[in-house]
């Protein structure tokens, strides 16, 4: 691709981001104004009993008794001074809540997404190579399945099967209980994160395997590969130089494009297993009518879901030569 061409794809993506941004930010304001949440309410408990004016005094500390487009406006004025604001649940900087629970979900979705990348794409290739076998009835059945399946039902499921039963996984949380930060091992990390890891990339995998499986079929009944078998080639050769070459440029974008997928994953399995990310910190900040803190995880998760598309979409330019003419 030509540098000028790519500077004007480049530049057209950052104005659909902004342009999304300022969308997604005014929809979720709305959505957070019709809620029937009371912040002032959520934030000092159900259960406590304050007078009108300490309500007053509460609602005029964090702004919320002036008017909602009045708010707004001064939320989005701050952001982009580069402030964005103050948690009312966590009473620090939302920059600063989101950027430590981000880390934990980070490694949390990256793990899980390399695995679904790793056995879905293969698992795909066997499916596709072995088209009719057993092996392939059994992963087309075990796909559907998990397309089919709930991912909270999944990790209840696997913290009563290996966590309760079997014991072989910490049942919740990403740390030891009643262990100082200093002393917590990277061993103690790995196994608190190796069940809700295996929960996503689980569900994860189905789309992976099954859109693979397909472009194998499609590669193995092509006239290249039938010329390939009647030269004398191996299966295995054919799988090396003919099917992974053309089924890895989709396999790539999809995996790239399942970031949404992974992200919205995320909220349900550290709900499931109290694990302190970035989708718990969602949960809590909506049902508790944190506008300031609700507001820059919509922006961050828009950011890292645009992100994966940008790089599918590059990734297509830069490995198929057909689409750096267009």
């Amino acid at each position: 691709m030509k540098k000028h061409t790519l500077g004007k794809f480049v530049l057209y993506r950052l104005m659909k981001l902004v342009t999304l941004l300022v969308a997604l930010c005014i929809v979720t304001f709305v959505l957070l104004e019709l809620s029937p949440i009371d912040p002032v309410t959520a934030y000092v408990g159900a259960d406590t009993k304050v007078s009108a004016q300490q309500r007053e005094l509460i609602a005029k500390h964090w702004g919320l008794n002036k008017r909602p487009a009045e708010r707004f406006w001064a939320w989005f004025s701050s952001v982009v001074q580069g402030d964005w604001g103050t948690s009312m649940i966590y009473r620090r900087p939302v920059l600063e809540v989101i950027g430590e629970k981000f880390v934990s979900s980070i490694v949390l979705m990256m793990t899980a997404w390399v695995l679904s990348g790793i056995f879905g794409f293969f698992l795909g290739i066997l499916s596709g190579v072995m088209e009719g076998s057993w092996l392939d009835r059994a992963a087309r059945v075990y796909c559907h399945i998990l397309i089919s399946t709930p991912t909270f039902w999944l990790g209840i499921v696997f913290v009563m099967l290996f966590s309760v039963k079997l014991g072989w996984f910490p049942v919740a949380l990403s740390v030891p209980i009643g262990v100082i930060q200093s002393e917590v091992t990277l061993w103690d990390k790995v196994q608190h994160i190796l069940l809700p890891a295996l929960t996503l990339s689980i569900l994860s995998v189905a789309n992976i395997c099954m859109h693979t499986r397909e472009k194998v079929c499609e590669v193995m009944h092509s006239e290249y590969v039938l010329f390939a078998k009647a030269r004398g080639e191996s299966r295995g050769s054919i799988i090396r130089h003919h099917v992974i070459r053309n089924v890895s440029l989709p396999a790539i974008t999809l995996q790239f494009l399942s970031f949404s997928e992974l992200f919205g994953g995320a909220v349900f399995v550290e709900q499931v297993f109290s694990y302190p990310g970035l989708g718990q910190a969602t949960v809590q900040a909506g049902l508790k009518g944190d506008a300031p803190l609700l507001m820059g995880i919509v922006m961050i998760s828009l950011l890292f879901v645009y992100t994966g598309n940008f790089i599918a979409d590059l990734l297509y330019v830069w490995i198929d030569p057909r689409m750096k003419e267009g």
